[in-house]
């Protein structure tokens, strides 16, 4: 081979694989470009972390979201919580309401972003170098022993069988998170400085009076607050409920602004994969396993992300249907952070994910503007980010 081609050679078969890793064949024998992001905003997160085999996603999207917030607020470059600290806590609270309940409440580990609020104005925060709640034996998450053990519990004592309740009971039940999840420090230093929960919370200036949920249905009034229908909702928290056009306003105002969002969405979607897309393609699928392969199965079971043009206009009636036939569920809480675009130009939102470093973006998910439009049923954001206009009709100050 002579020089000239011996270049050329060379040059193509550095050309090829590059070319080859944005495209794959569709099924027809044409080649599909795979997506091109380009970001357009990106605001701080903190590090990716792993919720593993925990239906603790709320927690983790709802503390990632607060430390954004920290970060925003103090100038950090990263911060990190203890999301355990919150799920001990919210286990606590929620045992005493189903008691109360006579077991008239969903008892699991699902919740939403808004029992993260709750827990840190009622019981502060905590690092996680301070209180990991990994006291099992295991490097990540495995939490279906402690939940199934809790339930246990808590069925046994709502049937009364005393025919009144003992004073002991609420003190076993917290034995047992100890067990699994460790105590809970009274008071704990950080950078020479002593804190409690509670003064951590109020050192590191986090208000959770300052943040407000956000949805879009029909079935209340526009500009109202509603208990919004779903089991994982145990706390009743509210809603304030805008229209739809609003909704995608408050979020992209929201994230071009600087804040990111702690963002409640149905994942169980064909056009939710484990490499990090999110499009809307019309079929439903779930999967056992994992929390990530509960959503998005395994990695055989996936189609790769190909750049898709066939996403329907998503209209309040579509919304509303989803909603109303439970085809669009309370799946899985992560954190809306950026805005990005795709190589035609089509708008996604960055995602951080708690399934690890994981698929093509290293734990992060693309997500269309059509699929958040859809599949999104709740999320917190500032009050300070909402545009002027829409703050006012919802009378918040």
């Amino acid at each position: 081979m002579n020089s000239n081609k011996f270049l050329i050679a060379a040059a193509m078969a550095m050309v090829l694989p590059a070319f080859q890793t944005l495209a794959q064949d569709s099924g027809d024998g044409q080649k599909e470009p795979e997506y091109v992001f380009t970001t357009v905003k990106e605001n701080p997160i903190s590090s990716i972390k792993n919720q593993y085999r925990s239906g603790t996603c709320w927690s983790y999207s709802g503390i990632g979201f607060i430390e954004s917030e920290i970060m925003r607020i103090k100038g950090y470059r990263d911060v990190d919580l203890s999301e355990m600290f919150i799920v001990r806590n919210s286990y606590h609270d929620r045992a005493v309401k189903y008691v109360r309940l006579d077991g008239d409440l969903r008892f699991g580990a699902g919740s939403s972003c808004e029992d993260v609020l709750t827990v840190i104005k009622n019981y502060g925060i905590v690092p996680e170098s301070v209180y990991s709640g990994m006291n099992y034996g295991t490097e990540l998450p495995e939490q279906s022993e402690l939940d199934a053990v809790l339930a246990a519990y808590v069925k046994a004592v709502a049937s009364n069988p005393n025919g009144t309740l003992t004073t002991a009971w609420l003190g076993g039940f917290d034995g047992i998170l100890d067990a699994y999840l460790g105590k809970v420090p009274q008071t704990f230093e950080v950078d020479g400085t002593e804190y409690t929960p509670e003064s951590y919370r109020d050192y590191l200036g986090i208000n959770p009076d300052d943040y407000v949920s956000i949805t879009s249905f029909t079935h209340h009034p526009y500009y109202s607050q509603f208990v919004l229908e779903v089991g994982d909702n145990w706390r009743w928290d509210t809603s304030y409920n805008v229209p739809l056009d609003e909704m995608m306003e408050i979020i992209y105002s929201a994230v071009e602004n600087g804040y990111t969002i702690a963002w409640g969405a149905d994942v169980s979607e064909k056009g939710f994969t484990r490499d990090g897309l999110g499009v809307v393609k019309m079929e439903k699928k779930k999967a056992a396993g994992s929390d990530q392969e509960r959503w998005v199965g395994k990695s055989e079971e996936k189609p790769a992300e190909t750049v898709s043009s066939d996403e329907p206009e998503i209209t309040v009636e579509m919304r509303q249907d989803g909603y109303d036939r439970k085809t669009t569920t309370d799946d899985h809480g992560m954190q809306i952070y950026g805005l990005a675009k795709d190589q035609n130009g089509n708008d996604f939102f960055m995602v951080k994910n708690s399934w690890g470093v994981t698929g093509k973006y290293d734990g992060i998910w693309y997500i269309s503007d059509n699929f958040v439009k859809y599949k999104t049923m709740n999320f917190l954001v500032h009050k300070d980010a909402l545009p002027k206009d829409i703050k006012k009709k919802l009378g918040i100050k």
